[in-house]
């Protein structure tokens, strides 16, 4: 129980370093940053979260009830094509349509040398705020539109024939009955893409947009004020939690489902041909917008610049970013593991609930945890120098790989513990009971009995966590060791230097590698709801 209660506080390092940090004065640049920059990264942060959240639920919701109720042409596709603008980060997102509305781009061309149109310019101006918006929610809709999709295929067909019953049409029945009983997972939606657009540092910095994230960025590296950042940090943490908050009181102690005694499977209605098309249609725009167009520019930089950037360093870097991602997600999955089995054995309840802890690393943004680690880190070393003869012990932990792996255990825990857990659950107590008792301790039950049971919940884990360090950006800016590049701040820095065709390498197999668990969870939900 000690060594779970000691790995529960180190996953909460960030949170006890700012709380504890904000006990200190202001650092010079703060009343400078109050008086003339707060406000900015107040009112552009929360424009982007209103705007980010009201567009993801439009297009999130609006897709789910589609593809969950009727039939039309290439329905049964759309279920998993739209989940794949989840692959792109926002970062390539926004680099992608920089490129493809400037004056070389595409639109620009066709325009040019089909069309005779001189456009001066770019065709649409998206680096600004609005920008930001639209690149972050045909990012991000995904989130709403499976967790939407999973809650209306999990509503009772007789709901709605009674709605039908009483003369009630679609759109009543969608309003009335099956939006608010899809609320908590909407909402639920709604707030992992808020909590990425935290997160997001990549989109905001390239469009120029000055939000919490680039103004602690710029706090840390350009002021060289910690407490600046640090209280940056504090305001920022602010919004996640009062995201928390509402999300858990919206849906207070209500239930939304219905009486599986009586529910019968939602059966999807036919429409007429005109309307079938038009939904066709609608998904198909969708769908090119938020991934056919950016993937197939990506894909045409790539055929202009891969006899120059694919080199053998590029192929260092691949193995490297694999190999610290790989090493990241086994070591989640592992500290996940020792987490949930002991709390199944501890006889002490206090100590679930303090559990929570562990899945709360997801909610905080990258660069929140970066600062949060970093300041002990770089006390924990001059402590030790201090402590041992001088020139006997140099950096240890401060600008090394160590500190960026402990920082992703801390972000994506979360992201390995609930598959994980989820498969403990599904196992049931009884197999460990019956183990014991025949005479095998805990730890030779696990590694023969639970481990093979939950294999399935582990590589999902690993899988999982795999993903997300290779996309992650702002945590791995701030903590990488001096000249340590991985896939996604080789692509951050090479669009940033305006070698965005160049940049598509690096983002192309960042992509390709987030498409893995998407369709995985395509499978997952298929089955769920058979």
């Amino acid at each position: 129980m000690t060594g779970t209660v000691l790995v529960l506080l180190l996953i909460a390092t960030p949170i006890f370093t700012i709380l504890f940090k904000l006990l200190d004065a202001p650092g010079e640049s703060w009343t400078h940053l109050r008086d003339t920059l707060l406000i900015g990264y107040f009112t552009n942060t929360l424009f982007l979260l209103l705007g980010v959240a009201f567009f993801t639920f439009l297009l999130g919701v609006s897709t789910a009830w589609m593809v969950s109720n009727y039939r039309f042409p290439g329905r049964r596709y759309f279920e998993w094509l739209l989940i794949l603008p989840l692959g792109f980060p926002g970062y390539i997102m926004a680099y992608t349509y920089t490129g493809m509305l400037d004056y070389s781009g595409p639109l620009q061309a066709f325009l040019r040398n089909t069309l005779d149109i001189q456009v001066v310019g770019s065709i649409v101006d998206i680096m600004n705020l609005p920008g930001a918006v639209f690149i972050l929610s045909i990012t991000l809709f995904p989130y709403v539109y499976l967790l939407s999709r999973a809650s209306f295929l999990q509503q009772s067909r007789t709901l709605q024939e009674a709605s039908a019953l009483l003369g009630r049409n679609d759109w009543y029945t969608f309003r009335r009955i099956a939006l608010p009983m899809a609320r908590p997972a909407i909402v639920g939606g709604i707030a992992l893409a808020s909590m990425e657009v935290l997160n997001d540092y990549g989109t905001v910095k390239y469009f120029g947009v000055s939000t919490f994230t680039t103004g602690i960025f710029r706090s840390w590296f350009s002021l060289g004020d910690v407490t600046t950042a640090i209280y940056l940090a504090a305001i920022l943490m602010l919004f996640v939690f009062g995201i928390l908050l509402l999300e858990s009181v919206q849906r207070g102690h209500r239930r939304f489902a219905s009486n599986k005694s009586v529910s019968k499977p939602l059966v999807k209605r036919r429409l007429s041909a005109r309307k079938s098309w038009m939904l066709t249609l609608s998904c198909s725009l969708l769908f090119f917008l938020s991934f056919v167009a950016p993937f197939l520019q990506i894909l045409h930089w790539v055929g202009l610049t891969y006899q120059k950037t694919m080199d053998e360093a590029f192929f260092f870097l691949i193995l490297r970013t694999f190999g610290l991602a790989a090493g990241t997600g086994a070591l989640v999955a592992v500290v996940s593991v020792t987490l949930v089995y002991s709390l199944r054995l501890s006889p002490f309840k206090w100590l679930k609930n303090v559990s929570r802890i562990a899945t709360l690393g997801y909610a905080i943004p990258g660069a929140v945890i970066a600062v949060g680690i970093m300041i002990p880190v770089l006390g924990l070393d001059r402590w030790l120098r201090e402590s041992l003869p001088a020139g006997a012990i140099g950096i240890v932990l401060s600008g090394t790989v160590y500190a960026l792996i402990f920082a992703y255990m801390v972000r994506f825990l979360a992201v390995g513990y609930h598959p994980i857990d989820a498969g403990f659950q599904k196992i049931g107590i009884h197999v460990n009971e019956a183990s014991r008792l025949l005479g095998k301790n805990s730890w030779k039950t696990l590694w023969k009995i639970d481990l093979p049971l939950i294999r399935a919940g582990f590589l999902s884990g690993i899988l999982l966590v795999f993903v997300d360090v290779l996309k992650e950006l702002p945590l791995t800016l701030i903590l990488r060791p001096f000249n340590y590049q991985t896939l996604a701040t080789k692509a951050f820095d090479m669009a940033t230097n305006e070698m965005i065709a160049e940049s598509a390498n690096a983002s192309l197999i960042i992509i390709l590698t987030g498409i893995i668990p998407i369709v995985f969870l395509n499978r997952m939900i298929r089955r769920v709801n058979l």
